[in-house]
C-alpha cells in the first residue's frame, strides 16, 4: 500500500539560466535575481543546471560563488555537474573553496558518463587522452575521496618556505555529507545509496524492464526504495525531487495560455519510452496550487520525500520565474505542507 504523502520540509527550485549570446551578462544577472528572490520568498534551496557549449549555465560553480556573495542563508546546488567534462581533483578544489565562501551552503549533485557528443568534442576536451578516460562511477568515487579529506598525493610537509599538504585544500568538513547523485536508473540508485550520498531525482527515468506497460511515478518510487535500502541512514537518506511545476495562481490569462501551451507541446515524449537509452519522461503539471498539490499528492514517488527542487522550464522569461517562485512560495509550498525556515 501507499504511504500517506509527507509534509513538505524543504521547498527548492531549479533553473538553466539561459541567456543570449550577444549579451550573456544579462542572462547571468537574471538567474542570480531569482536566486535573491528566492531567499526573499523563503526557499530553503536554489539549484543550477549546467550546460556546456550551450546557452546556458557552464560553469554552475562560479555562478554559486557569486550567489553565496549576495545571499545568506539559501542553499546552493548543481543538478547536476557532468564529471566526463571535469578532473576530480580540480572540481573539489572548486568546490570545497566555494563551500567555505558560502559558509558551508552548496551541495553538489553529479553525474557521469560520456560528455554529449563526445566523438564531436573528444579533440577538445581530451586530445591525448580520450580512449583512456574513465567515465564510469569511479569518476565519482575519486571526487568522494577528494572533498572527503583522502589522499590526493603522497607528498605533505615542507619543500622550502612553502608548505604542501597530501589532501585538497581547503577542506570543508560539511561537504562530503552534502553531495548529491542524479540518476535515473535502479543501477545509479542503488550506487548512490552504497556510498552514503545523497540522491537526486529529476523528471527522467529509465524505463528497464522488457515489456510495458511503464509508469513513471511508479519506476521512480522503485529507484528510490533502492536507494535507501543501500543507504548507512536507510529511511532517513535524503531524496530530492525535480519534476517541472507550473502553478498559475497570480499568472496572468496570457501567462497561463503560454505555460498551457509549453507543457503541451512537451507531453507526447511522456507516453512511451524515447530513444536507444528508453528515458521516460514524467509530464509537466500546470495549474492552480491547489491542483497541483492534489497530482502530487497522488504521485507514487512523490509520497516518499519530503524534499524538492521543482524545475523552472527552460525557455520563459524573467518575469514569468518571479511569478512562479512567488506562487511556489506563498501557495503551492504552504498547500503542501511546507513552511519557510522549516
Amino acid at each position: 500500500m501507499p504511504s500517506s504523502p509527507r509534509p513538505l520540509r524543504k521547498l527548492g527550485f531549479l533553473t538553466i539560466g539561459l541567456f543570449d549570446e550577444a549579451d550573456p551578462r544579462r542572462g547571468h544577472e537574471s538567474t542570480l535575481e531569482i536566486i535573491e528572490l528566492g531567499e526573499r520568498l523563503g526557499f530553503d534551496s536554489a539549484w543550477l543546471r549546467h550546460r556546456h557549449l550551450q546557452y546556458g549555465i557552464s560553469s554552475p560553480v562560479a555562478v554559486m560563488a557569486a550567489a553565496s556573495q549576495r545571499t545568506s542563508r539559501i542553499e546552493l546546488g548543481t543538478a547536476v555537474i557532468p564529471l566526463g567534462w571535469e578532473n576530480p581533483l580540480r572540481l573539489a578544489e572548486d568546490l570545497a573553496t566555494v563551500d567555505i565562501l558560502s559558509g558551508g551552503r552548496i551541495n553538489p549533485g553529479v553525474s557521469v558518463g560520456p560528455p554529449m557528443h563526445f566523438d564531436e568534442v573528444k579533440g577538445a576536451l581530451y586530445p591525448d587522452t580520450a580512449d583512456a578516460e574513465d567515465f564510469s562511477y569511479e569518476r565519482v568515487r575519486r571526487l568522494l575521496d577528494f572533498v572527503r579529506g583522502k589522499p590526493a598525493s603522497d607528498f605533505s610537509g615542507v619543500q622550502g618556505f612553502e608548505v604542501f599538504s597530501d589532501r585538497v585544500q581547503p577542506h570543508s568538513p560539511g561537504l562530503g555529507r552534502r553531495l548529491w547523485y542524479g540518476g535515473g536508473s535502479l543501477s545509479s540508485a542503488r550506487w548512490a545509496g552504497e556510498h552514503g550520498m545523497n540522491f537526486l531525482i529529476s523528471s527522467v527515468v529509465k524505463a528497464e524492464g522488457a515489456e510495458g506497460p511503464y509508469d513513471f511515478a511508479q519506476i521512480q518510487l522503485s529507484h528510490i526504495r533502492a536507494f535507501r535500502a543501500a543507504h548507512p541512514d536507510g529511511a532517513d537518506a535524503r531524496v530530492s525531487q525535480g519534476l517541472v511545476v507550473i502553478p498559475t495562481d497570480s499568472a496572468s490569462p496570457e501567462q497561463r495560455a503560454k505555460y498551457e501551451e509549453y507543457a503541451a507541446k512537451r507531453t507526447p515524449r511522456t507516453t512511451s519510452p524515447q530513444g536507444p537509452a528508453r528515458l521516460m519522461f514524467a509530464p509537466d503539471i500546470v495549474g492552480t496550487s491547489e491542483e497541483i498539490a492534489e497530482r502530487l499528492h497522488a504521485h507514487a514517488a512523490f509520497r516518499e520525500i519530503d524534499e524538492v527542487a521543482f524545475a523552472l522550464p527552460f525557455t520563459f522569461e524573467h518575469e514569468d520565474y518571479v511569478q512562479i517562485l512567488t506562487d511556489m512560495a506563498t501557495k503551492l509550498g504552504p498547500t503542501l505542507g511546507w513552511r519557510p525556515g522549516a
